[in-house]
């Protein structure tokens, strides 16, 4: 009968302890998300809550508007280079001349051809429209073309 008491006893202990271990995080809890607010009520803590929650929606929507925005317009941006150096004239030695091609993502851009002489460099470009130009291409400004469609 006396074993008996003991057991009530300790389960009743172990009862009020876990208890007051619930009481307690609840309340650190409370405290925790009451901070900053001047009355502890707990429906103004919820809509404060509720209210930081849609603002940071809403402030992440605008981001992800802003980020397809920024994304859309880099499509028009350099982002393929090819580079041709080649001697276009047996009588001077090196590869002084060049092929560059600039293109976007559409293969929109432009092809500068330096043609280098003793006497004097010409500069060329020609336009370059989804892939294709309106002025026949050389074979080194068709090499830097392929070579600005593999660098991305």
């Amino acid at each position: 009968m006396q074993n008996l008491g003991y057991v009530i006893f300790i389960v009743f202990g172990v009862w009020l302890l876990a208890l007051s271990l619930f009481l307690y995080r609840y309340i650190a809890l409370f405290n925790k998300l009451t901070k900053g607010v001047e009355v502890a009520d707990l429906k103004k803590v919820l809509e404060k809550i509720l209210a930081r929650g849609e603002g940071n929606t809403d402030e992440l929507k605008i981001l992800k508007r802003r980020a397809d925005l920024i994304e859309d317009d880099s499509k028009f941006h350099i982002q393929k280079i090819g580079l041709v150096r080649f001697n276009p004239f047996k009588e001077l030695g090196g590869d002084h001349s060049f092929c560059l091609a600039i293109l976007d993502s559409h293969d929109s851009g432009i092809i500068i051809t330096s043609l280098h002489t003793r006497d004097r460099t010409r500069v060329y470009m020609k336009d370059i429209k989804k892939g294709k130009s309106g002025f026949e291409l050389s074979t080194e400004e068709k090499k830097a073309f392929v070579n600005a469609q593999r660098s991305r």
